[in-house]
């Protein structure tokens, strides 16, 4: 999820659509749908609880506390005028999606496979990922600059053992344990594993057995990925001492590749925004502010120079959002490009892994050590990954979406005309109501919830105990009918992408991940010049599976400008909060 405040969070006004010429005889339509869904009785006992609707022009708690029954639930006063709201905002969206005509042929954005769809099928070539320049830098004077270099160059450190696995390893959990508390950033240290696999690594590389890049790297897991001998606690005071014996795939692969695991980073409470049950996680630039979310720990560690590189996750916006307030480079991979076993499912059709890192080749080399199928996660598929492409970046179609602002006042297009790329306007897809497919989350997130919501439980699961309730009310043929609704929208998405190999920027947050498409964010320009240093960004967004491309253009953008450069001034930070009375 992203940081924002979401629709089915807010209790302010119904949710708006530009669908708004419906009839009333559509909205009598829509109710009683809405009700025989529910299994609300006979005929006539759905028609008197449609006048109820007509008669007061919404849906009322009274309403709600009928429906109760077939729902499993039963509500608070104060809980019924809220999902009130809630429901009348849902009812209104089901109205935008009436509004669109699906025929038969139409199926939902989502299947069903008896056994793992990769099976008896012939090995995909995974593609290959290594080092762009191999030079081995000059050790830096100091341990903050070290701190700070990207993967690409520790690694060339560290292979020519120049640094250690075990120094960096002891580096990263210093500045852990010294900048948590004004960043709130770790909900865990998991420094015996930390110690074990960096020591490990250390008699490895000195025994000529280097695993590649990532060996010896310290990383950081958002705390919905899985590790034993350690909580897995989804960031809510619900789950704060919850243990799981799976070791997640990304974490299992990421030991494959040598790396070494310091710590389970926050989240949003399941995974929505930056509370958790210790507290917000912070901006590195501006403590004062939040980090947005949910991979809020993820995105604060890496900007602070606390880890080499972390793994979030994204729903509707949980890596894009951070990485836009914290000024990180942060990648979206494609829906099915990472298994997400052993990770705390939000949405089943939306949940995706992906890198958060200071550089995009950072991100180019997490990806290629945890991509891939592995037989866990029935959307997880083996699809070609090559750093660095083969193609010359001149020859890439980077689209763009006009505004209001001239061309030549848009310095992200300036960037891209000097790396000679072919630049083509583009229109995002705006036939169908992309607003009023989130629902498909809602109710995902509900039932993937539903055992706590039956138990009655309503504390410590952040802003999720009202839409873990409401979500229950949603018609299984509505939720079915906005995946059909998705299918036409990702088929307008292929239209588009057909034209170009990425676009830069454009309002698609919600559509790409509705989609699957990638999304990179890196830092450039400038957020609040005004009172801080620090950067601001800009995105670009792949076809699916076309990250080779998506990660070539972004890395010659980012090569091209030096926004990823700049570091917060975390020890001027840190003296001024410990000046505080």
């Amino acid at each position: 999820m992203d940081g924002l405040q979401p629709w089915y969070a807010s209790d302010d006004g119904p949710f708006e659509t530009t669908n708004t010429n419906q009839s009333a005889s559509c909205s009598r339509r829509a109710i009683l749908a809405s009700l025989a869904g529910l299994g609300l009785g006979t005929t006539v006992f759905q028609r008197a609880l449609v006048a109820q609707v007509e008669q007061n022009g919404k849906v009322t708690p009274e309403l709600v506390q009928q429906a109760e029954w077939i729902a499993g639930i039963t509500l608070t006063e104060d809980e019924r005028k809220r999902a009130a709201g809630t429901l009348e905002r849902d009812r209104q969206r089901y109205e935008a999606l009436h509004a669109v005509a699906v025929g038969n042929a139409i199926p939902p954005a989502i299947a069903f496979f008896a056994s793992p769809p990769q099976e008896g099928m012939a090995k995909v070539d995974r593609g290959d990922v290594r080092l762009i320049d191999i030079a081995v830098p000059e050790r830096p004077a100091t341990d903050e600059d070290l701190a700070f270099l990207p993967v690409t160059k520790l690694a060339a450190l560290i292979r020519a053992r120049e640094v250690t696995p075990v120094e960096l390893t002891r580096l990263y959990l210093s500045r852990l344990k010294r900048f948590d508390d004004m960043l709130k950033c770790v909900v865990t240290l998991t420094e015996d594993v930390a110690l074990s696999q960096a020591e490990q690594a250390d008699r490895e590389i000195a025994a000529g057995r280097y695993r590649g890049p990532l060996h010896g790297i310290p990383w950081g897991a958002k705390d919905l990925i899985s590790y034993p001998g350690h909580k897995t606690t989804w960031g809510a005071e619900h789950f704060k001492d919850q243990s799981l014996d799976t070791k997640a795939s990304v974490a299992r692969r990421l030991e494959e590749a040598g790396a070494v695991m310091v710590a389970k980073l926050t989240l949003g409470a399941l995974a929505l925004g930056d509370q958790w049950f210790g507290g917000m996680t912070r901006n590195p630039w501006n403590p004062d502010e939040g980090s947005s979310g949910s991979s809020a720990g993820s995105t604060s560690a890496v900007v602070a120079g606390l880890v080499g590189f972390a793994i979030g996750s994204e729903t509707l916006g949980s890596i894009v959002s951070p990485s836009r307030q914290c000024s990180a480079t942060g990648l979206r991979p494609t829906f099915g490009r990472i298994s997400r076993a052993g990770c705390m499912t939000l949405a089943w059709t939306m949940d995706k892994l992906g890198p958060l890192c200071r550089s995009v080749e950072d991100c180019a080399l997490v990806l290629g050590a945890i991509h891939g199928y592995d037989g866990q996660d029935l959307a997880a598929v083996d699809r070609p990954f090559n750093w660095p492409s083969a193609r010359d970046v001149q020859s890439l179609r980077v689209g763009y979406v006009e505004t209001d602002k001239p061309l030549n006042q848009r310095p992200e297009i300036e960037v891209l005309r000097k790396l000679g790329v072919k630049l083509v306007p583009i229109k995002l897809p705006d036939r169908y109501p992309v607003g009023a497919l989130t629902l498909i989350l809602n109710t995902e997130t509900a039932a993937a919830f539903d055992d706590i919501t039956l138990a009655g439980v309503r504390d410590g699961l952040g802003k999720w105990a009202m839409p873990f309730r409401t979500g229950r009310f949603v018609p299984a043929v509505e939720y079915l009918r906005a995946n059909r609704i998705r299918t036409l929208l990702m088929r307008e998405m292929a239209e588009v992408m057909d034209e170009v190999d990425a676009y830069v920027d454009g309002d698609d947050l919600t559509l790409t991940n509705l989609t699957g498409h990638p999304t990179i964010v890196v830092p450039f320009g400038e957020r609040n010049p005004e009172k801080t240093k620090q950067p601001g960004t800009i995105a670009f967004t792949g076809r699916l599976f076309g990250e080779t491309e998506l990660l070539q253009l972004a890395h010659a953008f980012q090569q091209a400008t030096d926004a990823h450069l700049r570091r917060p001034p975390l020890e001027e930070l840190l003296a001024a909060r410990q000046k505080q009375p």
